[in-house]
């Protein structure tokens, strides 16, 4: 046997008018309440009795007294609950989560714009010496002072090499496709590895090496995105399929940009590897540019123009602080460097290199971009 119950269309209107009259009562109490302390406002409507609440509703609300006397179709002989007060613990509960992350949201650009006002910038006009390692550098071919080491099956002829390339001189996009890659540990940057030389803590992998160059080009008025999305985990493999989609998704939201930096830490079987330029005081980790070519089959349009702006840059490093850079890195593989033409991976360091010294070459580069894109 089925059970059919009649429900009254007056009945029906009557509990619409009352959940009306509620979800406005709570949408006003809401608005108002953002602008105060929102764990002494819980605390204080927890307290409210819901009866007394209705019986302010049938004082303030024509025909709200005539409603509420009559008997609601929907009540059973379970325990009844107090709903206005399980209503607004809800909704307070939410508006104090919001704050809660609007809160922290602020102290994260309070505390990068502390960064960014503390940013040093690099003197010029300093004494620069390459320490010597065991791993010596090798190239093959020379333009103006910059060496490159070509493993494609291109002649590298002077024009293509001439740096005669113009970029957006405001946007710089910055990422990282091997996002957990970090260095030899010290007592300042003591971290727990996830892997040789990888961490997920994005305060002591190459992430946090990112972060300076942002602030620092920033303290030069530069438009700077870093994205941080971990394209290395949990898994390796696919990670430039990964950062590919991370490239393409940031570039449809923001249309001028063709410097973009892939910034890597250099990976070598000896873990001790550690190249390392002397500026000044300052022992800063060089740096190294690879640039992707077209010569593993995938269509890539700039990579000449990829290349002329790595000499360009390469040039005045030279310039400035001889041996930040070590030689220019050419391969067939792309590098998802096909979508932009000032596009580049930035080696910074390597393993037996500490963090200290690659902020302190963030510095110096951010010197020389800055000089190049006036």
């Amino acid at each position: 046997m089925i059970n059919l119950a009649v429900i009254n269309l007056k009945d029906i209107g009557k509990y619409l008018i009352k959940t009306i009259i509620v979800l406005i009562a709570i949408w006003l109490f809401g608005k108002f309440l953002l602008s105060f302390n929102t764990k002494q406002s819980i605390e204080m409507f927890s307290k409210i009795d819901g009866s007394k609440l209705l019986s302010l509703l049938d004082q303030t609300i024509p025909g709200m007294k005539q409603i509420n006397n009559e008997e609601d179709i929907f009540e059973t002989d379970i325990e009844k609950i107090d709903t206005l007060k399980v209503i607004f613990s809800t909704q307070l509960g939410m508006i104090y989560n919001v704050k809660n992350e609007e809160n922290k949201e602020v102290k994260k650009e309070q505390n990068e714009n502390a960064q960014i006002a503390e940013t040093q910038k690099a003197q010029i006009g300093l004494q620069t010496e390459v320490i010597q390692n065991n791993v010596p550098n090798k190239f093959t071919n020379a333009y103006n002072g910059v060496f490159i080491k070509n493993g494609t099956d291109y002649n590298l002829t002077e024009e293509i090499l001439k740096p005669d390339v113009e970029v957006n001189n405001k946007n710089i996009m910055l990422f990282h496709t091997h996002t957990c890659e970090s260095y030899t540990a010290t007592e300042k940057f003591n971290y727990t590895q996830t892997g040789t030389y990888r961490t997920t803590d994005l305060n002591y992998n190459v992430v946090r090496v990112g972060t300076e160059l942002k602030n620092q080009l920033i303290s030069y008025n530069y438009n700077v995105i870093h994205d941080t999305t971990y394209h290395d985990y949990p898994a390796y493999n696919g990670s430039y399929d990964r950062s590919l989609n991370t490239v393409r998704n940031l570039l449809s939201a923001n249309k001028d940009i063709d410097v973009i930096f892939d910034l890597h830490r250099d990976a070598i079987a000896d873990y001790s590897y550690a190249p390392t330029v002397k500026i000044g005081e300052e022992y800063c980790s060089q740096l190294m540019f690879v640039i992707g070519t077209d010569g593993g089959g995938l269509e890539h349009k700039n990579w000449q123009q990829n290349l002329k702006f790595a000499v360009k840059i390469q040039e005045k490093a030279n310039e400035l602080y001889p041996g930040l850079f070590k030689p220019i890195v050419l391969r067939n593989s792309r590098y998802n460097q096909h979508l932009s033409k000032a596009a580049g991976i930035i080696e910074v360091g390597a393993t037996g290199n500490t963090m200290e010294q690659c902020l302190a070459s963030m510095k110096y580069l951010a010197k020389v971009i800055s000089e190049v894109m006036k």
